[in-house]
């Protein structure tokens, strides 16, 4: 639903997007812009760039752009009615009345609603006669009352419909309930519930909604756990489990753990500032979403083979971010909950302070594939710890590491500080060839995906793009595009599109800014159209610039029509012929 003007006009004001933007991304200022890691995909070197001026970001990496509303859409995965509601709650602004009708936000909400009472219901059924054995699972666990309370835990019984039916006497719908993740319909078209006879673990997010649910199994069955999928409220690569608690002790730094059960365990240890992934590998975008919270990081992941590769994914994940890592090693293949429970939480303070960093811990993993009493060991070990010792962007931690390692090992430093450069020089080309093509061929895709008519027509949607960049950049020359290029005489659909909806915004006398587009627009769109802007900024503008490219596309448009003749009528005909005359004259 549409927003009036002077309140998005107000909500930027109030959002300026640099303030905004570096409450998530760690921005260092370049000339008038800022730059700093995207916080929408991988990267080592910034590409994530902000201008002020033009109150927008954009990313040459991966091409997302856009306006403050866009960046919250992204980040916050949001749809755009409740992006712009996230920051008014930020300014203190309160929502138009008339936004309340928006379907997507109301869904949305109604989903919230629904975990909720989910939630308490499973939590009910926890300490009523049919949750007896889930209960006693968390005794057995070491659960105090306490704790369950805290998490709210609780237990799905072992029946099919003893949900669905309680969330229908409550007013929801069956199409609310599939959309929260909490019913599916059979092949018969029943509806039943998704999680049965399983502890029930409630997900919530950092402003205290339940998001989603875990479930386990009391047994060793198989599937161990069932986590909810996707839903508009939910998105596992966006949330950490128990961060809505670990948040307030993030400046101690945050501890990572594998699952819900040994996070659980340390916060009822005393470490409160315990997460973990939600159902699914550790990601890019829960580095990032860590390191918007604490600049340490300890691993605690389980000793089996699947920990140790969880552990060497988060490490590389987490070593783009910047934040500094440290990882526990847990004796005897124990995990955290394990541990606690058979030693105690000063014995795991212990291991905590005591905890390697990243690259001694990796250093000492991999220092246990080869036998160092040998001179071909300790030749192949070096070999690969240099190569370890280049990823490092630090040369202070390549120039110690280094020694510590001559020293240990009885080699020249200098010798492995020169092989260590060579793989180097080795690395930063490969990652030069990977972002160069990875960038080219995310541009391509989104181009396919925004534009599918663009690589038919390279001429008329580069003088397109170059068009509209420039109105954006200055709505003044509107009027001079609009007396010489009808919007029909655009050659791709999405540049059309935009371009009608400048023309009405200038029409009814509205502003011409990113932010006013955002509404209108999905997020890629954005990216796009922000890109137009940005290369707009780039090049000279003037009425005349705006006349040449207007003269381009009507040209372009002109032939297109020549090669599609049926597409005609005898007066379009007509006109094409006295252009073709006036241009030979």
């Amino acid at each position: 639903m549409a927003l009036p003007d002077s309140f998005i006009q107000e909500l930027i004001s109030r959002n300026d997007i640099e303030s905004v933007v570096s409450s998530y991304v760690r921005m260092k200022r370049r000339g008038r812009n800022l730059v700093g890691l995207c916080p929408f995909h991988g990267e080592k070197t910034p590409s994530f760039t902000l201008y002020p001026d033009t109150e927008s970001f954009y990313c040459f990496g991966c091409g997302a752009g856009g306006d403050v509303i866009t960046f919250i859409k992204r980040i916050e995965n949001l749809d755009y009615i409740d992006a712009v509601r996230f920051l008014a709650d930020r300014a203190g602004m309160k929502m138009p009345e008339d936004t309340r009708d928006d379907a997507v936000s109301r869904l949305r909400l109604r989903i919230l609603e629904a975990n909720r009472e989910a939630a308490r219901f499973f939590h009910s059924c926890l300490y009523s006669p049919t949750g007896k054995e889930g209960l006693e699972y968390y005794y057995k666990r070491g659960y105090t009352d306490h704790t369950i309370r805290h998490f709210g835990l609780g237990y799905a019984p072992d029946d099919f419909h003893i949900l669905r039916d309680y969330l229908r006497k409550k007013g929801y719908r069956d199409e609310e309930l599939t959309a929260a993740f909490l019913c599916k319909k059979s092949a018969s078209g029943h509806l039943y519930d998704i999680f049965r006879h399983r502890v029930i673990i409630p997900i919530i997010d950092i402003r205290g909604n339940v998001i989603a649910f875990g479930g386990r199994v009391l047994d060793d069955s198989k599937p161990k756990y069932l986590n909810s999928g996707d839903t508009l409220a939910f998105k596992k690569t966006n949330n950490l489990f128990a961060l809505n608690f670990a948040k307030s002790r993030a400046g101690d730094g945050l501890i990572l753990c594998e699952g819900y059960m040994d996070v659980i365990a340390l916060h009822q240890a005393g470490f409160t500032n315990a997460v973990a992934a939600l159902g699914t590998s550790f990601t890019a975008e829960h580095a990032r979403l860590i390191a918007r919270y604490a600049s340490t990081v300890t691993l605690v992941f389980d000793a089996d083979a699947a920990g140790q590769k969880g552990t060497k994914r988060a490490i590389d994940l987490l070593r783009d971010t910047g934040v500094d890592i440290r990882v526990i090693t847990i004796p005897d293949g124990k995990d955290p909950d394990e541990f606690i429970r058979l030693h105690g939480p000063e014995r795991f303070k212990l291991l905590m302070e005591r905890a390697a960093n990243d690259v001694e811990y990796r250093l000492i993993e991999l220092g246990r594939r080869y036998s160092l009493d040998t001179a071909d060991g300790r030749v192949l070990y070096l070999k690969e710890a240099a190569g370890l010792l280049a990823g490092l962007s630090s040369p202070i931690e390549r120039d110690v590491y280094a020694g510590k390692l001559a020293q240990e090992l009885s080699v020249s430093k200098e010798a492995l500080l020169s092989q260590v450069e060579s793989r180097r020089r080795q690395q930063a080309k490969k990652q030069q060839e990977r972002q160069l093509s990875q960038i080219v061929r995310q541009s391509d895709d989104v181009q396919r995906r925004i534009n599918p008519e663009a690589q038919k027509h390279p001429r008329a949607v580069s003088a397109e793009e170059a068009l509209l960049g420039m109105l954006i950049l200055h709505p003044d020359y509107i009027e001079a595009a609009s007396q010489v290029l009808p919007p029909e005489e655009f050659v791709t659909s999405f540049n059309r599109r935009l371009y009608e909806r400048l023309l009405e915004r200038h029409r009814n006398g509205l502003l011409i800014e990113l932010a006013f587009l955002a509404s209108d627009f999905s997020e890629e769109e954005m990216g796009s159209i922000t890109r137009m802007v940005r290369e707009a900024r780039e090049r000279v503008s003037s009425r005349e610039e705006v006349v040449r490219c207007a003269d381009v596309i009507r040209k372009e448009h002109q032939l297109l029509a020549l090669e599609q003749p049926e597409r005609l009528s005898e007066e379009d005909i007509r006109k094409l012929l006295e252009a073709m005359r006036d241009k030979k004259s």
